[in-house]
């Protein structure tokens, strides 16, 4: 048995240091006792930590390559995020547009191209207002202007500019609001094409998806000339043609440097930069285009230079003319002529562009000299060929302040213009310029129509009633014939207003055009053919298809010869002695009528000759009286002017079967006055027994 001692049981052992008497020592039994009444305090382990804790116990210092890493941490966290989310917004707007093989570029609207009689083009008409340009038709610098200030890096980017993108965007962040967009061309080309101008998320991402599919289907320059054809210069102006047109009056393919740099940058705002109404504006746009086409390498800084044009002085712009109203009145037709117009089409008219021009010379001067003293303030003017065939038209004085048309739109009182009609009824009643009738205060059942200078003349023939345009006669003489009878000429020769039966209409106070008030006269130039006036020869597409060839066509003979004979000796009587003595054509026999409404209100003169007729109007647009002015003064002058450059280098020849009556008061040939009894009827015919039985609408 082997005993193991501890030290302390050893003699001369560590006892003598602390050694304690067996008498201390605690027996078996005490020590049992011991512990149960007192336990040995022991500290309490500590439980095991995490890594996770132990990382957040022990925090390490922040560097600045773990501030780094933490940022890209957190960055790629996000950018995931944010990828998820916006390939979530792109799909759920992708799905709102129709299946990408059914996309295709819409047709552009066709356009109408109106040109004179010698092909001058007068204006473009359609939606687009003027026509499309081949992109190798057009000048280096045209695409150039557009592309250095729209899109530098049209040729580098796929649709989207990411970087004109990022850039848009931090300078709205610095801005504090939206100064930019960042759109590529290709981006307008969609939104042009296919969406509404909506500015909202969903617009934007389906105009980025259609962008992609653009630059994916056609080549970057079939993209370049889509935008240059479609996008929107102002003023009714769609596509670089139409602008070029509407401000400069010449085609896009002959516009200068400087031009293209205006129509470039009318493109940022097209109402707010408009050369023809801030030109200051559009010259100081135009230096920064022409400066970023310099920068861009186009042309060199010298060109740019030499292409500014000066902010102090005007632009010189195209002045809306005359024959827009021409372009206007083409353009109402169109639909009755061959349908809806569904491809470009080239219509010819009747117009005669020199004598349109000078139309419009004459009766904006005249309004310029003389309106302001004599208050008034628009003119109108239309002159036609014997044929009804219109060579002039002048709806007003400044068609870009007004477009309505007073030559074909406008009803106004004709006046004493009118009564031609009512002499030319009497004379188909039986009467004869020699017969004679009172001029006399009259008074027929309350109507009581006075003469314009408040006097009366007693007996008169005929011929002296309407060349002094004496209104008594007039009355009585529609009076005698039936209103009726005086509608029913009017209409044959072209009047087709209605106009009440009353005996008041034989002074014009029924409202008609100019334009049919000058065809009625028509007859009496050409022998008594109805004609009906017209402006069109000929439409056709551009590729040579003819779609309508006008025809010689009308109501035929509508006066007897003789009648014409008897009405263009009583209005050259009318012209050489009477309210029209004015009028000055030298070497031709010329006849007409002048009309001036009450309080002066409208003032009127058609005449003509064997060649053209020509009518006039002169007034304001909201009805106020003018001073001092009748149809025998400033109209007789615009119309004496006209015709005179009209008729330049025509050999003269008279009216057809006019004659010269024999002197006014024949000495034994005196007839009695007529009263107010109609003169016996002429024999009914089958037309008559029509109006009976179905009555005249």
């Amino acid at each position: 048995m082997d005993i193991k001692l501890r030290p302390e049981d050893r003699i001369g052992g560590p006892a003598k240091r602390g050694r304690k008497s067996a008498k201390s020592r605690p027996t078996a039994k005490s020590a049992t006792t011991k512990s149960t009444r007192t336990k040995p305090t022991r500290a309490k382990a500590p439980k095991p930590k995490s890594a996770r804790a132990r990382k957040r116990r022990q925090k390490k210092p922040l560097t600045f390559w773990r501030v780094i890493g933490k940022l890209f941490y957190w960055g790629v966290v996000l950018s995931v995020w944010v990828g998820i989310a916006v390939a979530g917004i792109v799909a759920y707007y992708a799905v709102q547009l129709p299946a990408s093989d059914s996309w295709a570029v819409p047709t552009r609207p066709a356009n109408i191209r109106i040109v004179a009689a010698n092909g001058q083009l007068i204006s473009n008409r359609g939606q687009m207002g003027g026509e499309a340009v081949a992109f190798h038709e057009l000048p280096q610098y045209v695409p150039a202007a557009v592309l250095s200030i729209e899109d530098r890096r049209f040729f580098d980017h796929f649709g989207l500019d990411i970087i004109g993108i990022t850039r848009a965007m931090l300078g709205n962040i610095m801005a504090g609001r939206i100064t930019a967009g960042g759109s590529t061309i290709t981006q307008q080309v969609a939104k042009n094409l296919f969406l509404t101008p909506d500015q909202n998320l969903g617009r934007k991402v389906q105009e980025a998806l259609l962008a992609i599919w653009l630059e994916q289907n056609y080549s970057k320059t079939e993209i370049l000339e889509l935008y240059l054809n479609r996008v929107y210069f102002g003023a009714g102006a769609f596509g670089i043609e139409a602008a070029s047109r509407r401000y400069f009056g010449k085609s896009a393919r002959n516009v200068s440097l400087g031009e293209a740099a205006i129509l470039a940058g009318l493109l940022k705002a097209p109402s707010r930069l408009s050369p023809d109404r801030h030109p200051e504006r559009a010259a100081e746009r135009a230096r920064v285009v022409l400066r970023a086409m310099a920068e861009e390498g186009y042309i060199s800084p010298e060109e740019a230079g030499a292409a500014a044009i000066d902010p102090t002085k005007r632009v010189r712009t195209r002045i809306a003319g005359a024959e827009f109203y021409v372009a206007d009145w083409v353009e109402s037709l169109m639909t009755s002529y061959i349908g809806e117009v569904s491809q470009d089409v080239i219509v010819t008219t009747t117009i005669d562009w020199d004598l349109q021009k000078n139309a419009e010379f004459v009766v904006r001067e005249m309004v310029a000299e003389k309106g302001e003293e004599h208050n008034f303030s628009q003119g109108a003017l239309v002159s036609m060929s014997t044929d009804g065939a219109v060579i002039a038209i002048v709806g007003g004085v400044d068609y870009s302040d007004s477009q309505y048309n007073r030559a074909v739109t406008a009803r106004r009182q004709p006046g004493s213009s009118f009564k031609p009609f009512v002499y030319l009824a009497a004379l188909e009643a039986g009467y004869t310029p020699d017969t004679r009738v009172e001029d006399a205060p009259l008074d027929f059942e309350g109507w009581k129509p006075e003469n314009y200078n408040g006097q009366y003349a007693g007996t008169v023939t005929l011929r002296q009633a309407i060349a002094h345009s004496l209104n008594t006669v007039a009355g009585r003489l529609a009076i005698a014939v039936g209103p009726q009878a005086v509608i029913d000429t009017a209409a044959k020769l072209g009047i087709s207003t209605q106009m009440p039966p009353v005996p008041a209409i034989a002074l014009g106070t029924a409202e008609i055009s100019l334009l049919e008030l000058t065809g009625a006269y028509a007859p009496f130039a050409n022998g008594g053919v109805g004609v009906i006036a017209h402006v069109i020869t000929r439409i056709e597409t551009t590729d040579g298809q003819v779609l309508y060839q006008n025809i010689p066509a009308g109501p035929g003979q509508v006066v007897a010869p003789e009648h014409v004979a008897m009405m263009n000796d009583m209005l050259t009587t009318a012209v050489d002695i009477g309210t029209g003595k004015r009028a000055q054509l030298p070497g031709w026999q010329i006849a007409g009528k002048t009309g001036t409404t009450q309080s002066n209100r409208d003032a009127v003169f058609v005449g003509y000759t064997a060649n053209l007729i020509t009518g006039v109007w002169l007034g304001n647009d909201d009805n106020t009286p003018m001073e001092r002015v009748g149809g025998g003064s400033f109209p007789v002058d615009i119309w004496s002017e006209f015709m005179t450059r009209a008729h330049q280098n025509i050999t003269p020849y008279n009216l057809p079967d006019a004659f010269f009556a024999p002197p006014l008061s024949v000495p034994g040939q005196e007839q009695q006055p007529i009263q107010l009894e109609r003169p016996q009827p002429r024999p009914r015919n089958l037309g008559d027994l029509i109006n009976d039985l179905f009555g005249n609408n």
